[in-house]
């Protein structure tokens, strides 16, 4: 399974969600709306294959990259609006983890009324 089709495959199990194309690359939202992870690879040639994922803002995002900056970063565009880049292009990706980010990134882009439908 590429790494598309596993993040694919996540984002599809949580509540609501769609697929879609933007700027060449898959995004995944809920119902017409906010946008909780992007799959990214090689964007504008970085030789990065990764999930971008919500945060709760700057402070989550610094501690991220400063806890495993050979795992996370700050990916071009989306990094001023809280989001942040995972690599999975490492062969030792942690799919448990992606998993829980995708899902807390549905949280931060869900409204609080299908937070409290959908428990989170």
């Amino acid at each position: 399974m590429t790494p598309l089709d596993r993040i694919r495959a996540i984002a599809m199990e949580q509540p609501r969600a769609a697929e879609k194309l933007s700027h060449g690359m898959p995004v995944f939202f809920i119902d017409k709306g906010k946008t909780f992870a992007w799959f990214s690879e090689n964007h504008h040639g970085n030789g990065i294959t990764a999930v971008l994922v919500k945060t709760s803002g700057p402070d989550e995002q610094d501690a991220l990259v400063e806890m495993d900056p050979d795992l996370f970063y700050k990916p071009a565009y989306l990094a001023p609006s809280g989001w942040i880049g995972i690599r999975v292009d490492t062969g030792d990706t942690d799919w448990s983890q992606i998993e829980a980010r995708i899902e807390q990134s549905w949280a931060y882009a869900a409204t609080p009324r299908l937070r409290e439908q959908f428990g989170r």
